[in-house]
């Protein structure tokens, strides 16, 4: 049986046991901890370690800087599409519409730090302090600069360069362990969720979870399948069965970062995508590109101008795009950092930021597509940006290569 149908099997087993047994079945938790403990064991080293290697192993520096251009390009565009379909979907369909506002807490937001400190923010002072607190976004700075300055000093570099390239294979060895517990964590994770919340959970915000739902399968429909079509001429049933396990994982862990070792995986054995590239292209898709998460804030924003009775125009709508796009350069792919974002997001357009406590019941729910849009994004950009340098490997279907 392959992994990811004992996935599948998992999350489906989750569901029924955690509505069956209820709130006991959070005893089932430390299952799911240990699962997501084990994951991020892997994010560092292997973040770091295949960021050097692919961006010294694509040696050209003016490739480099092409597929580097060609990366952030898409994923700004992809992003901007996200946003706009949530905008456009929450306005036909008024999730907020009809929805009784009672009294809600208040909610206090943590400090949302300028543009100019957040692009200082990326720079890190301290690059082992960085990874000891996993600031994903400085690691991969550093691990981009020692990358181009190994490409630079060619073979006094090999030492470091093989280091590095053994760290990464072994990280690679050390995720296909991991990922044999996967199922037994899915099982407990979901179970977890269900048990907790309940159906009645997904009652008072159903609309609100139908938009965000629909936004992005409509997203990864048409705009991946479109993507990987057109760039790379692969069928989408075969991008989206090829990369069905990441998706299943960052479904369950609501994790950018702890799903980044299988997403990497499923990109070289199941998409083709050579190994410069994937360790290039996902790592820092994981840190700055958020479609699933874009999609999620224009549909809550919208939903909470409804209940507060706000009316937003044109120049809100654009703000909101904008704020969003930018936002999702330098957030954390971790469980619940979209709701930091949708926090600078409000505050950009100035709506009423108690309104997130409306919908942190329901986050839980609404960070599983998400993060699982965000997982699909990063491997088709790795896709198309391949397929535009001539480096997909065609696959006979059925078939798979090797993560070398």
């Amino acid at each position: 049986m392959k992994l990811w149908v004992k996935i599948l099997i998992g999350f489906v087993l989750g569901a029924v046991v955690g509505l069956i047994v209820g709130p006991p079945a959070a005893a089932l938790k430390p299952l799911g901890d240990l699962f997501i403990r084990l994951i991020k064991m892997l994010i560092v080293p292997l973040v770091f370690s295949s960021l050097v290697v692919g961006a010294s192993s694509i040696g050209d520096l003016k490739k480099l800087g092409r597929v580097g251009v060609k990366t952030v390009v898409y994923y700004l565009m992809t992003t901007a599409i996200a946003i706009t379909l949530g905008l456009v979907l929450a306005t036909l369909i008024h999730p907020g519409a009809g929805f009784v506002l009672k009294s809600v807490g208040k909610f206090e937001p943590k400090p949302v730090p300028g543009l100019v400190e957040t692009l200082l923010n990326m720079v890190p002072t301290n690059p082992i302090n960085a990874m000891v607190t996993e600031n994903m976004l400085q690691i991969i700075v550093f691990a981009l600069f020692a990358g181009v300055a190994l490409a630079l000093i060619g073979d006094k570099g090999k030492p470091f360069h093989d280091f590095f390239d053994s760290t990464a294979e072994i990280m690679y060895k050390i995720t296909g362990m991991v990922m044999e517990f996967a199922p037994i964590g899915v099982f407990a994770l979901i179970a977890w969720v269900t048990g907790t919340n309940g159906p009645e959970v997904l009652v008072p915000l159903a609309k609100v979870i139908f938009v965000v739902y629909l936004g992005c399968i409509l997203h990864a429909i048409v705009t991946y399948s479109g993507a990987v079509y057109l760039f790379a001429r692969m069928s989408p049933v075969r991008f989206f069965s090829g990369f069905f396990e990441g998706m299943a994982v960052a479904f369950s862990t609501c994790s950018s970062s702890a799903t980044l070792p299988i997403s990497m995986r499923c990109a070289q054995e199941n998409l083709g995508v050579p190994k410069d590239i994937s360790s290039f292209v996902q790592p820092l898709g994981a840190t700055i590109n958020m479609d699933g998460t874009a999609i999620y804030q224009g549909v809550c924003a919208l939903f909470i101008a409804e209940v507060y009775g706000i009316q937003l125009g044109m120049p809100q709508y654009l703000t909101i795009i904008l704020t969003s796009t930018l936002a999702s350069i330098g957030t954390a792919g971790v469980p619940g950092a979209g709701m930091i974002m949708l926090t600078m997001v409000l505050q950009a357009v100035g709506l009423p930021l108690d309104g997130i406590l409306l919908i942190a019941g329901i986050d839980r729910v609404l960070d599983m597509i998400r993060t699982c849009m965000n997982v699909t994004g990063d491997a088709a950009g790795a896709v198309v940006v391949a397929a535009t340098e001539g480096e997909l490997k065609t696959l006979p279907a059925g078939t798979t290569v090797g993560a070398k």
